[in-house]
């Protein structure tokens, strides 16, 4: 969800998104709550952080949890590394209409924190 909001704010951002423990597809949920405020991450497919540990990054984001603690270490340059945490939408448990509103809040809480960040840290230094 970060990397389709962070990538509606600004086309021209390069952004990728990886994981320690990638699923096989995308959330469904994800896919659904992304489409409620216009942004369409169907076609986007888990990938596994290794592929890109030895990549110069300008900045490495870790999102959810543990992320923080058990993500590897970047062997390509990394010009800054931040940690800004999310509860992880795939651990909640039950039903779908138990589980859609904290698929939405979470989702909300990402759109604000990248909105946030990238107001912050990208826009501002490109002006």
């Amino acid at each position: 969800m970060a990397h389709g909001i962070l990538q509606n704010l600004d086309s021209s951002l390069v952004v990728c998104s990886a994981g320690v423990k990638p699923a096989q597809e995308v959330h469904p949920l994800g896919v659904k709550v992304m489409a409620e405020i216009g942004i369409d991450i169907s076609k986007h497919f888990p990938k596994h952080v290794n592929q890109y540990l030895n990549e110069p990054w300008d900045i490495v984001i870790t999102v959810c949890g543990g992320a923080k603690e058990s993500c590897p270490e970047f062997f390509g340059q990394v010009g800054e590394r931040l940690h800004i945490g999310f509860d992880d939408p795939d651990a909640f448990k039950g039903t779908e209409e138990e589980i859609l509103p904290e698929f939405r809040r979470v989702r909300d809480e990402i759109k604000m924190k990248m909105e946030e960040f990238y107001l912050t840290k990208i826009k501002n230094s490109k002006a």
